[in-house]
């Protein structure tokens, strides 16, 4: 289906073994044997490594922005572009500085901190569910699969393995040190495609030409309620552990602050370009079988070689940015705020839990094999549900709940609830949703009428969490 020259398979080549290089080369450092090192860099990122990193790893399900934009148009901007902005300029304003002035090293600590252990646990899991890597996984495996002509398993397994690899030795530096090339490479691609489908096919009177009228609205032609679903789920965005991680990393609360907000700006650029050649999919090449290949069929029409390899780069570069961090952060949830929670009388104790700068070679044994473990279950979960969109859904919808209110209100003292509240409002907002999406479970996995009451599994377990929240509140008060 796609053909590439050898010198794209070349340049493709050069860009895995790039990424090697530069992981193990920031592994090589002494200080990466400390704990502080290893999970956070040194709390050393500066703005422009900040954003750089942030912009790359937010930024890693192309191809289901592709398949988007292709069956709705410029409304993949609005729908999976504004929420996202709303939420992340929210959480530079109100968490940022918050969360750098803890000092700590992931949200289990801080919910330890202001709940108890119970509580970090319970959150400590939903978190390790919530970064699965199983999507990236997949999505690496089905780009390998089609620069290689490989069995789709053997894709996965070595996309897994240059994604992750140099992360044994570097840790989150080796992560972004990483993610500075994939930014780059990132923007790179797409700037290569869209000149190529302007000198081939025209302007913007092509576009209006050739796609359907509700491509160029706001909504893509869907209802309200499928905008406001959208809107819900960016709400991730609030307790996403990797957003979190790099404000931990950050040199001070005002890096971490303005960091997301020059991330804004790059998103917005980047979705105008994935928005742009996503039309021009539609318009050039109607009636695709399998919308997800929108940009790989668009660059097989149009790019020659040289062009098409850049091309292929950028869309493998996003995807690697967030699956290498996907896997780290899963890898410390499991093997530091998980098992050595479990194995430790008492924070801060021991194997150092409050995220402390020194020490720690008890923490870093413990997050490589995170790392294995990690690997191995995302691979089996990505055979098992060769979906994209599937694992978004099903995970986002179950797991959001349960972790929004405890989370964002452990920042907020006037209105934190108590540890026995807060572990209720957790539990409740997860078992809920999970309970809604079991008893609506279909092979489809959408369709809000196959559900109790016609109602999304995420709004029933939101408002459980959030009543017991409120009771909680009135609880303390009185």
């Amino acid at each position: 289906m796609i053909t590439f020259a050898p010198v794209d398979v070349i340049l493709i080549v050069a860009y895995f073994c790039a990424v090697m290089v530069i992981g193990f080369r920031a592994g090589r450092k002494p200080e990466n044997r400390r704990v502080g090192e290893f999970l956070l860099a040194g709390r050393s990122l500066t703005t422009p490594v900040f954003v750089m990193t942030l912009v790359s790893t937010w930024y890693g399900g192309i191809l289901g922005v592709g398949e988007f934009s292709y069956r709705y148009g410029i409304s993949n901007w609005v729908i999976q572009g504004v929420p996202y902005y709303v939420f992340a300029i929210a959480f530079a304003v109100l968490l940022a500085k918050r969360i750098r002035a803890t000092n700590l090293a992931t949200i289990p600590d801080k919910l330890e901190l202001s709940y108890d252990r119970p509580t970090a646990l319970l959150g400590a899991f939903l978190i390790f569910l919530l970064m699965s890597p199983a999507a990236y996984v997949l999505m690496i495996g089905v780009l390998l699969e089609m620069v290689t002509g490989w069995h789709i398993l053997w894709c996965v397994v070595l996309g897994t393995l240059a994604s992750t690899l140099y992360l044994f030795a570097g840790g989150f530096r080796a992560d972004v040190h990483t993610d500075i090339l994939e930014f780059l490479l990132m923007f790179a691609g797409f700037a290569v495609i869209i000149p190529f489908a302007v000198a081939e096919y025209g302007g913007v009177s092509f576009i209006e030409m050739n796609v359907p009228a509700q491509h160029l609205t706001w909504n893509g032609g869907n209802p309200m309620q499928f905008v406001l679903v959208w809107f819900f789920i960016a709400l991730w965005t609030l307790v996403d552990p990797a957003f979190h991680q790099r404000c931990y990393a950050a040199v001070s609360g005002d890096v971490a602050r303005r960091g997301i907000l020059w991330s804004v700006l790059f998103w917005i650029v980047f979705d105008a370009m994935t928005a742009t050649a996503g039309l021009y999919a539609r318009a050039a090449l109607p009636g695709l079988q399998q919308p997800v290949m929108a940009y790989p069929l668009l660059a097989e029409a149009i790019l020659p070689p040289v062009a098409k390899g850049m091309f292929f780069i950028g869309l493998l570069a996003t995807v690697m940015s967030t699956l290498n961090t996907l896997t780290f952060v899963s890898a410390t949830t499991l093997g530091r705020d998980i098992v050595l929670r479990l194995r430790s009388a008492a924070p801060g104790s021991g194997d150092r839990l409050s995220g402390g700068e020194g020490g720690g070679t008890a923490e870093t044994v413990w997050v490589r094999w995170g790392l294995v473990v990690t690997a191995i279950l995302s691979v089996a979960l990505a055979a098992a549900v060769p979906s994209v969109i599937k694992l978004w859904y099903t995970i986002g919808t179950v797991i959001v709940p349960g972790l929004l209110v405890p989370v964002v209100t452990a920042y907020f003292e006037p209105v934190r609830v108590g540890p026995r509240w807060a572990f209720a409002c957790m539990l409740s907002g997860w078992l809920v949703s999970l309970v809604w999406l079991l008893a609506g479970w279909s092979e489809g996995l959408g369709p809000a009428d196959l559900y109790p009451l016609g109602i999304e599994p995420m709004y029933p377990g939101l408002a459980a969490s959030v009543l017991l929240w409120g009771a909680g509140v009135l609880m303390k008060k009185s």
